[in-house]
């Protein structure tokens, strides 16, 4: 490793810094790991605001005299477990107790604070946070441990080797003497880095990986109601602002009569947008009432009107023809012609919003030297380029302090950082004279697209000898990277967006014969990656086209896919797991009920399920008791994995069984949780969770649980008397 920079920390404006001296913790030692150029050490001091009281050599971590021990963490927190995770593998290497530990968010600065996984930027998403951050945070912590370590050793006169840490303790067993943390604080700021420091062997750790070894850090605040989100931002001189968004995608401004909304007591101002009308008041409600008294003319000549069953349709006669090939090999045409049967299947994918329990807000004041923006933001480099675009500055100019967010699911993460742009928009047509906090309402989320897009699958499969011996899988859809600047990163060379066929284009099964292939749709709705993205449709139509044509064969569900696994080892070992963990003895559990078993790889996390399942006397499923198999490598928080795993089945099956935003000549049909239906907690399944040894590479756990369980409970509709496989999602269809 080379040599690390000194670099001073944060000013007493920072909040960070008043955290930390609220607490007694007067200086501050760090270790970080970017390598030694003038450009990031010039980065680094930036970032942290220099003060000669306080010391980091280091953008993650920081002990206080108090030893207090503060780990920045560079992914948002909106309840996926990032402060813990990222805080367990700091404390683990320092051999810190969990009492001392705290997290915040780092600021955005994507020289220090870049996802190793995506590039040369900040953010969160593709359940990276701990697949990235896994070994650049245990050496932040490992290499502060050294720190302190020699300066406990100056202080005594003793060998650095004769130290030994336990719990935030320092002790040499010859002599006695003990230390804590913050009594090494200052004379560790002294001395130079090491260059050399070595990461625990996993037999060694405490913390990572053992069951009940920390808990959550975030949930004491959130709890008790201490927790700040951006809702909670109350600053002297703030307008509150909402938006009057077009009712058809595409629409725009034609003329505004704004003479009865400014009649609303506490009503500031009405501001034309290019992506709406902005009204500004003293708080919330006056500014959500003068937006109803709005008389706006909307120029929708360009506007979408197409209804969802008309894309549907159109979808529908496209999956007929050969699209852009994703993946393929042997001769699939030659196997349907000598195949003993052929099996087709169509399934069919609405637009799902994303509902997070916090709609989108954000709050920004600016001036000529730059901006202060502060909301949940999930992708900070995009966020800061956009709002520096609008405002006319340089994204080094625009401050983003990270909130935490109730919720994301990928709404956050606009590849275009839209909602950036508005908040910008917002605060500039007022201009700098009062700060402006930008609110959207639940019928704005709803509403607002940016949702998983529309897709249709046409499948077949050639039978012939007891075995599946060709597929194919023609998928139609919208893209929301072609065009975008993610383009770059997930377009692969041959022009296919990697986010509409992963988990299509290569499925865990063996064929003679193979083909996947895309179509790409213009439509003006605008879409956005969901929760597990492109696996939130494959993984239900790949898994359930397996089970229809293990079923025609007449073979077990578990013991024909075991048969047909290709050559990666974890998904055997994985779906026998979730087999033992529930018994499995067939599809068939008595008393009326049946199971289904299915089984998805996503973001590197391979999650197998389960679903025992009965028609209940009102036509709808009802799904009694989900068992859940997860290897996401090294595991470093088992509770944050079952979370993780049980929320996302909470999540996935309410959304295949009642999700849906219904499209009628271009507008929105569903408003609220009132038609946006969401799982009732007495329709929550219970769940049971079994991690998978392994000792790979930690992968993600926030995404992955919620593909396994549509094609779960679907497989097990198909087994009770009568049942049939759920071509068209939801399952639960509202009248039209």
């Amino acid at each position: 490793m080379s040599s690390l920079p000194v670099v001073l920390n944060p000013s007493p404006s920072d909040p960070s810094r008043r955290a930390a001296l609220q607490a007694g913790a007067g200086l501050v030692i760090g270790v970080w790991l970017a390598p030694l150029t003038s450009g990031n050490a010039l980065a680094a001091a930036k970032a942290a605001k220099p003060s000669p009281e306080v010391f980091a050599p280091n953008a993650f971590v920081r002990v206080g005299t108090d030893s207090r021990v503060t780990v920045l963490v560079k992914h948002i927190e909106f309840g996926q477990g990032p402060f813990t995770g990222l805080t367990t593998l700091v404390a683990e290497e320092m051999d810190a107790a969990w009492s001392q530990m705290r997290a915040e968010h780092a600021p955005a600065d994507a020289k220090l604070y870049n996802n190793l996984a995506f590039g040369p930027f900040q953010g969160t998403g593709g359940s990276t946070a701990i697949a990235n951050s896994y070994e650049q945070m245990r050496m932040a912590g490992a290499t502060a441990r050294a720190l302190l370590v020699t300066a406990a050793a100056n202080a005594w006169g003793v060998p650095a080797k004769d130290i030994t840490v336990r719990r935030g303790m320092l002790h040499h067993a010859s002599t006695g003497r003990q230390g804590r943390f913050g009594d090494f604080a200052l004379a560790a700021a002294k001395l130079p880095p090491p260059t050399d420091v070595k990461l625990k062997d996993p037999s060694a750790f405490t913390l990572i990986g053992r069951e009940g070894a920390v808990k959550k850090l975030d949930v004491p605040a959130k709890t008790d109601g201490s927790a700040q989100f951006t809702i909670d931002i109350h600053e002297p001189g703030m307008l509150t602002a909402v938006v009057a968004h077009p009712p058809l995608f595409g629409a725009k401004v034609a003329s505004v009569d704004a003479a009865e909304a400014l009649k609303v007591k506490g009503v500031v101002a009405v501001k034309p947008l290019p992506i709406g009308v902005a009204v500004y008041a003293e708080s919330t409600w006056p500014a959500i009432k003068a937006r109803e008294k709005l008389r706006i003319t909307w120029d929708d000549s360009a506007a979408e009107k197409r209804g969802s069953e008309q894309l549907l349709a159109q979808y529908r006669e496209v999956a007929r023809t050969p699209g852009k090939v994703a993946g393929s090999h042997g001769d699939v045409d030659a196997a349907w012609a000598s195949a003993e049967k052929v099996v087709e299947a169509e399934y069919a994918f609405p637009y799902l919003a994303h509902a997070p329990m916090e709609p989108l807000d954000g709050y920004l004041r600016f001036d000529a030297q730059g901006a202060t923006a502060r909301f949940g933001s999930q992708v900070q480099t995009a966020d800061q380029g956009a709002i520096a675009a609008v405002l006319g500055m340089k994204p080094e100019q625009v401050a983003i302090q990270t909130m935490l967010a109730g919720g994301s699911f990928g709404r956050r993460a606009q590849a275009g950082a839209d909602f950036a742009v508005e908040l910008a928009m917002v605060a500039k047509a007022l201009g700098p004279q009062r700060p402006v906090k930008l609110m959207w309402t639940r019928e704005d989320d709803v509403q607002g697209g940016f949702y998983r897009p529309l897709f249709v699958h046409r499948l077949r499969g050639a039978l012939r000898g007891g075995k599946v011996v060709a597929w194919s899988d023609t998928i139609v859809g919208q893209s929301f990277i072609l065009g975008s600047p993610m383009e770059s990163m997930v377009v692969n060379k041959a022009g296919i967006d990697e986010t509409m066929v992963e988990g299509a284009a290569e499925t865990p099964y063996k064929f003679d014969a193979f083909r996947c292939d895309v179509h790409v749709q213009k439509v003006g709705v605008p879409t956005l990656w969901w929760r597990s993205v492109g696996a939130t449709h494959t993984g239900y139509a790949v898994e359930c086209f397996v089970d229809q044509l293990l079923q025609t064969l007449g073979q077990d569900p578990v013991a024909g896919r075991l048969a047909m696994f290709g050559e990666d080892p974890r998904f055997a070992r994985t779906l026998r797991a979730v087999a033992e963990l529930s018994q499995w003895s067939g599809p068939n559990a008595g008393s009326g009920r049946a199971r289904g078993v299915s089984i998805v790889k996503s973001f590197g996390t391979y999650v197998a399920h389960v679903a025992e399942v009965s028609m209940g006397e009102n036509g709808e499923p009802r799904v009694h008791k989900v068992w859940c198999a997860v290897d996401c490598g090294r595991v470093v928080n088992p509770d944050v994995v079952r979370a993780q795993m049980t929320g996302g089945i909470g999540f996935g099956l309410g959304h295949v069984l009642f999700g849906e935003i219904r499209m009628e000549q271009g507008l929105r049909v569903q408003r609220n949780f009132d038609s946006y239906r969401s799982l009732r907690i007495h329709e929550m399944p219970v769940v049971e969770v079994r991690i998978v040894e392994a000792t790979e590479k930690p992968t993600g756990v926030g995404e992955p649980g919620v593909p396994p369980i549509g094609p779960a409970v679907a497989n097990a509709l198909a087994r009770l008397p009568g049942g049939e496989r759920p071509r068209q999602l939801p399952m639960v269809r509202e009248a039209a």
